[in-house]
């Protein structure tokens, strides 16, 4: 079925989006053009779905995600991919703070550096960054993975629970209740098989997979000093 284009310029975003689910429900691939960095846009996509945008988007592009494929040619603005559950949001430039926020499934590439709090309290999935990711990424990630493959900004993975952040590169600062441990060969391999269909494989890296404490499981109010720095 042939692809159909939608244009968003200063049109509703309700408009944009409903058209964007009715082209859906027939199984054309879309292509968005003019997106002008509106927020909000492809968000609750639903299974088997293929957008293009062409250019940059704003805030919670491709949030709620169910399963749909999205295609990002620039940068995209905060939280994209919030809560998706499943499917594939790729951005060819940078993403903004929470990138991947609470997500619990599908997996975020992103082609250069991420913002602030990338993956913040994420439940699952997988986050690959090639650039570098921001201050304080991975923060309360209860379940999933980060990668990143050009390094990590101050306060990397403070306060995980379950999620893992996975960095080469050099790290400005590790967070609050952070160890950082050897991986194992089967766990790197888990990890090249994450990267290796997008071309990212490279089996010289040097790992340092990042994991929680745990001392923070167990917090007592006579521990503040601990992790509240001060």
């Amino acid at each position: 079925m042939s692809e159909v284009v939608i244009e968003v310029g200063q049109r509703p975003i309700r408009e944009v989006n409903e058209e964007i689910q009715e082209a859906c429900k027939v199984g054309r691939k879309i292509r968005i053009v003019n997106s002008l960095s509106r927020h909000n846009l492809g968000v609750g996509l639903p299974p088997g779905a293929e957008l293009h945008f062409e250019g940059s988007t704003g805030y919670y592009c491709g949030a709620l995600n169910t399963g749909a494929t999205l295609t990002i040619e620039r940068n995209a603005g905060w939280a994209v991919g919030e809560g998706m559950s499943d499917g594939m949001i790729t951005i060819g430039g940078y993403a903004g703070m929470s990138a991947g926020a609470a997500m619990m499934g599908g997996t975020i590439h992103v082609k250069g550096d991420t913002g602030p709090r990338c993956g913040v309290a994420m439940k699952g999935g997988n986050i690959i960054v090639e650039g570098k990711i921001g201050y304080q990424s991975g923060f309360m990630a209860h379940s999933g993975k980060i990668i990143a493959l050009g390094g990590a900004g101050d306060s990397c993975a403070d306060a995980l629970w379950q999620g893992e952040v996975w960095v080469t590169g050099d790290v400005d600062s590790v967070g609050v209740d952070v160890k950082i441990v050897e991986p194992t060969s089967e766990e790197v391999a888990e990890v090249d098989a994450l990267l290796d269909p997008l071309g990212l494989k490279d089996t010289s890296r040097d790992w340092r997979k990042m994991i929680s404490g745990q001392r923070l499981w167990y917090f007592e109010s006579r521990d503040a000093n601990a992790w509240l720095m001060i």
